[in-house]
């Protein structure tokens, strides 16, 4: 190769010349960018600024179609920072906590999302209070933040959910869709014949999110009408699961099986295709067994499905949620008339709760175990100390449109067991996410 020697020093030169300009261009450039950056910073902080001052409850304005009365501000409320890196679900238990005031209310409301069932809508049906729509659930050992649609949204691309028991779990999936709802409504794309199971799409996302009717989990024969009135006892086989979700159980992703309170009710109990005895059948010569015994049996003959099952999503299993019938039950006259969250201690589970409680912790803890050697990932949802605490979010007389527009002083039934939505069931799904994306971290490591 022939270099020009002669030309060198010159080249040299010239290069020192280029490299000045070229140092003088980047100090301007980085001034320049470092100044916009900063004009962008203020502005930035005025908008969010503007933001939290707009969308601070108004006084004297409505929430749907009610007055909205001056939230509680006794506590200050953490922000909805996301702790989930910081999050053990062996040291935190998010079950153990307080509700706190939620000045910033719900995040949807009874006219902007159409899929409350009209027995739950306690807005639209004339509820004259609104306080019980400002609190949200905080665990005492660490923060809890709030449910952010966006991400489930995001994280469910491609996936299944579904929620499996009795009409609670009808309560709970309107919540979950509700708050999804605002970002992208959720169209139906099934139901049965009497539209208690149901399936609905969310397009963009490719996610599905199903409930299935099935009170007991395993098969029953009922016989009775939407209100409850039974023209005879329950058939039900203890030995026996529900095929309405066993059959889809493998090809669901996430699940939240549940039951309860249908073992309270008459009932005549098989095995192994023969009466073996009944709860509370007066007419029939059967020995009384108890709704604890077939609830025990029938909770075992389903954890230990799950348990052994090689699953390999995510299974919730959600305890039992308290009623908060005052003077009576749901069928002579029961009341509840709370306008505001209780304090722990305040307030005693009832005996039959207790009961199913304690019967839904013992089977649980005995499948948790099993389900770990099966690398089946089983968790507890325990949500009845919860939602003991809040005899203000039940629909009470308002389960009815109205009520008492006729006759200020009618009787009326009372709805003391289901929830207002929106209402303290949107905080289950608060809790939910924390577990799915703690689940999902651990996984993923």
């Amino acid at each position: 190769m022939n270099l020009n020697t002669k030309r060198w020093p010159y080249m040299k030169h010239n290069n020192s010349i280029i490299k000045l300009l070229i140092s003088i261009l980047l100090i301007g450039f980085a001034f320049r960018l470092f100044f916009y950056r900063s004009k962008e910073f203020a502005t930035d902080v005025v908008a969010v600024t503007a933001f939290v001052n707009e969308t601070e409850v108004p006084k004297n304005q409505t929430f749907g179609s009610i007055p909205i009365v001056e939230p509680p501000v006794s506590v200050a409320v953490p922000g909805p920072e996301d702790h989930l890196e910081d999050y053990d679900d062996e040291k935190c238990d998010l079950f153990i906590g307080d509700w706190i005031p939620n000045p910033s209310g719900p995040i949807y409301t009874n006219a902007s999302c159409p899929l409350i069932e009209g027995h739950q809508n306690c807005m639209r049906n004339g509820r004259p209070d609104s306080g019980y729509l400002y609190w949200r659930w905080n665990p005492r050992a660490c923060e809890l933040p709030q449910f952010d649609a966006q991400r489930f949204l995001d994280l469910m691309r491609n996936k299944t959910w579904a929620l499996i028991g009795d009409s609670i779990s009808r309560n709970h999936v309107q919540s979950l869709l509700c708050m999804l709802s605002t970002v992208e409504q959720a169209v139906e794309v099934y139901h049965d014949e009497e539209y208690k199971s149901k399936r609905w799409l969310f397009p963009l996302y490719n996610f599905t999110v199903s409930v299935i009717w099935s009170p007991f989990l395993v098969e029953a024969a009922i016989f009775e009408d939407n209100n409850g009135v039974s023209t005879s006892e329950v058939e039900l086989y203890l030995d026996k699961l529900d095929k309405k979700w066993t059959d889809i159980y493998q090809g669901i992703d996430y699940l939240i099986i549940s039951t309860g309170k249908w073992f309270l009710k008459s009932a005549v109990y098989h095995e192994n295709d023969t009466v073996i005895g009944c709860h509370y059948c007066p007419k029939r010569n059967l020995t009384e067994l108890g709704f604890d015994f077939a609830y025990s049996k029938a909770l075992r003959s389903v954890m230990n499905f799950i348990a052994t099952s090689h699953h390999n999503g995510l299974i919730f299993f959600r305890t039992s949620t308290p009623d908060h019938f005052e003077n009576g039950e749901w069928h002579n006259g029961g009341t509840c008339q709370g306008t505001t969250p209780v304090k722990e201690g305040e307030i005693k589970l009832k005996d039959l709760n207790q009961i199913l409680r304690d019967i839904e912790l013992v089977e649980f803890k005995k499948a948790a175990s099993k389900a770990a050697e099966n690398g089946v990932s089983l968790k507890l949802l325990d949500y009845t100390k919860l939602l003991l605490l809040r005899p203000d979010g039940h629909p009470g007389p308002y389960r009815e449109f109205h009520p008492f527009a006729k006759d200020k002083n009618a009787t009326v039934q009372n709805d003391c067991l289901h929830w207002c939505l929106p209402g303290p069931m949107d905080s289950w799904n608060d809790v939910i996410m924390e577990m799915v994306i703690n689940w999902l971290n651990k996984s993923q490591s």
